[in-house]
């Protein structure tokens, strides 16, 4: 039975009719531009009034019941809600930038990108405020299938290749591990819900639980952990935009997103902790945090070079919720935030570089922070919040996930954090510096002098969300104290 709508699904609406009112004004791109920002400042501002909620005894709301155990649910919960409040304040920020990226490359079929990308927006937030497995999966999976028409936007065969592999992996991950390990989880528990301490304590032995975490976790191809990772470098051939939308918006943070919430709602931390559920993942993780920077370090393509990045950071996350520890767990949680500011404005970076010049390599970047100061400053700022240095926000998220290496005696753990922090230097500073410190390069065409940044709209969402790492560093503990009830039930 469909129950009335409350609460949460009027954040899955808003960005619908956000979708609506674009095609409505499709023949008018400023009124089509328009709606777009305004839905999305509206967006927020709901997210926003639903933080009083959280402490309230009836947060949950069922929509339509399928069986007397399985239902599509919504609820709040401290996690689901930063979720929604990251998604949906980046989300306008990414528009903003969309409207000088896709005016200043002439992109065709724009309507149809800002209709997709607010559909995927309405998946995220039935994602965040999932209150059941059930419902997370079929957001999770409408997300996959939103995102799709924005990888192959450009519909030419390189994005149709690109394409491909992108629904295929994460398809097939999610049917054959995912829904498998759904399916494994309610036949031993008798329900989907998450709860605070997890549904499976005494329901399943050490090796059970280790064979269900790992497929979950290979199930949740979001994640990117290899050797499932394919298709975040192969979505690259996406406009800019897409690739904000992919690393820091919604696809790969639904995907650490979920590790989290089946990590702290299905398993448990310490039921994951006494059956040992995560020792191989844990180490998977790590592997795939080492190797992915090694490989961003041979990519002479900007937005290869970050989407390897992305992996490697992405399994920052992993690690913290496989070190079965809350202080670990809240690392990988605050890393969700943190990384997704400074990951933002590195490909916000990387499409204003290509809208002013139309160079994608990094070796044609020598001289061209003096062309573009305001792009590559902000990209300095950015990449040294990625590599977890303060005053910046990535600082904070690298602290705890060392901290709780530290507390569970991981020591090996914490010696690869130090390791990918020394590649995170390596791979992301040499970008700044060939731009401030190298002269031009003779064998390019430079046919402006002064200054040659990108559009406006182009230029002011990256410094808004540099500035971002850095204003967000001195709130990062209310953060933190909001999320505490999560992580310690």
């Amino acid at each position: 039975m469909i129950q009335t709508l409350q609460h949460y699904e009027f954040a899955i609406l808003i960005p619908l009719l956000g979708g609506l009112l674009v095609l409505l004004f499709h023949n008018h791109e400023n009124f089509r531009e328009a709606c777009s920002i305004v839905i999305g400042i509206v967006l927020f501002l709901y997210i926003v009034q639903l933080i009083g909620l959280t402490s309230g005894d009836n947060t949950a709301h069922t929509l339509l019941n399928i069986t007397p155990t399985l239902s599509i649910t919504f609820h709040l919960e401290p996690l689901g809600l930063v979720f929604a409040l990251l998604a949906s304040s980046l989300w306008i920020i990414t528009t903003i930038y969309s409207i000088g990226y896709m005016r200043g490359n002439k992109e065709k079929n724009q309507t149809r990108f800002y209709v997709f990308f607010a559909m995927s927006i309405a998946s995220t937030m039935g994602i965040a405020f999932s209150a059941n497995l059930l419902t997370l999966f079929i957001f999770y999976e409408t997300l996959t299938l939103c995102t799709y028409p924005l990888v192959t936007h450009k519909q030419n065969q390189e994005a149709q290749s690109g394409g491909r592999t992108y629904l295929g992996i994460l398809l097939s991950t999610s049917i054959l591990f995912f829904l498998t390990a759904m399916v494994v989880t309610w036949l031993h528990a008798g329900t989907l819900d998450f709860l605070p301490g997890g549904i499976l304590d005494s329901k399943l032995g050490p090796l059970g639980a280790l064979l269900l975490f790992t497929l979950f976790m290979f199930g949740i191809g979001k994640a990117a952990l290899m050797p499932f990772h394919r298709w975040l470098p192969a979505a690259m051939v996406a406009p800019t935009p897409v690739s904000a939308l992919l690393h820091a918006v919604a696809v790969v943070k639904a995907g650490v997103f979920t590790v989290l919430k089946i990590s702290v709602y299905i398993f448990g931390i310490d039921f994951i902790a006494t059956q040992h559920a995560a020792d191989v993942i844990l180490w998977v993780a790590v592997a795939t945090m080492l190797i992915a920077s090694i490989i961003a370090l041979t990519k002479n393509n900007l937005k290869a070079r970050l989407a390897y990045s992305t992996i490697s950071q992405l399994s920052y996350i992993v690690v913290g919720a496989a070190l079965a520890s809350p202080i670990a767990a809240m690392g990988g949680a605050l890393h969700m935030v943190t990384h997704a500011f400074g990951k933002i404005t590195l490909f916000f970076c990387a499409g204003a570089i290509y809208t002013a010049t139309k160079y994608t390599q990094v070796s044609q970047l020598d001289g061209l922070g003096h062309r573009m100061p305001f792009t590559f400053t902000a990209y300095l700022v950015a990449a040294i919040s990625v590599i977890g240095l303060p005053p910046l926000i990535g600082s904070w998220s690298k602290w705890y996930l060392m901290e709780g290496s530290i507390s569970t005696q991981n020591y090996i753990v914490l010696i690869a954090f130090s390791l990918s922090t020394l590649l995170n230097c390596a791979y992301l500073l040499p970008i700044a510096l060939r731009g401030f410190f190298n002269p031009l390069n003779s064998n390019l065409d430079h046919q402006v002098s002064g200054i040659k940044e990108a559009p406006l709209a182009c230029v002011f969402p990256l410094c808004i969300t540099a500035l971002c790492t850095f204003l967000l560093f001195f709130y990062m503990q209310t953060v933190y104290d909001f999320l505490y009830p999560a992580f310690n039930p």
